[in-house]
């Protein structure tokens, strides 16, 4: 039986070949019980009013595209704080993008969920330390 780091991870991400790899990678490196996948800022925010609306726990981390069409990633995370949720805080946010622009990095400063800023695709190797 496989010992996992977190109960629940969310993915969020419009390009549906990044969720697959994505997926993939936290599956093998046995990194959650369970993954979500969401291809849009909202559905994400969606799912998680759901979860707060029937008292459930929220994902203990979120994995995050900044470059969405409709809503970004910096949408999401302005959302993502009128969530009324007791374990908001303990929430880690991780930011994804295959562009690593200075400005975005000067961005997610503002966020205090936001624990890293990763470069695509997810690897075996960037998930221990998170």
């Amino acid at each position: 039986m496989a010992s996992y780091k977190y109960k629940t991870a969310l993915l969020i991400d419009d390009n549906f070949i990044d969720n697959m790899i994505n997926q993939k990678i936290l599956i093998n490196s046995d990194f959650a019980e369970t993954t979500i996948v969401k291809q849009s800022c909202e559905s994400a925010i969606n799912y998680l009013q759901e979860l707060v609306a029937t008292n459930q726990s929220l994902p203990e981390v979120i994995f995050l595209d900044i470059r969405m069409p409709v809503k970004t990633g910096f949408d999401f995370l302005v959302e993502f704080q009128d969530i009324q949720s007791p374990d908001k805080e303990k929430v880690k946010i991780v930011m994804l993008s295959s562009s690593l622009d200075p400005n975005d990095h000067k961005k997610v400063i503002e966020f205090n969920n936001v624990t890293d800023f990763l470069g695509k695709p997810l690897t075996s190797e960037l998930l221990k330390d998170i």
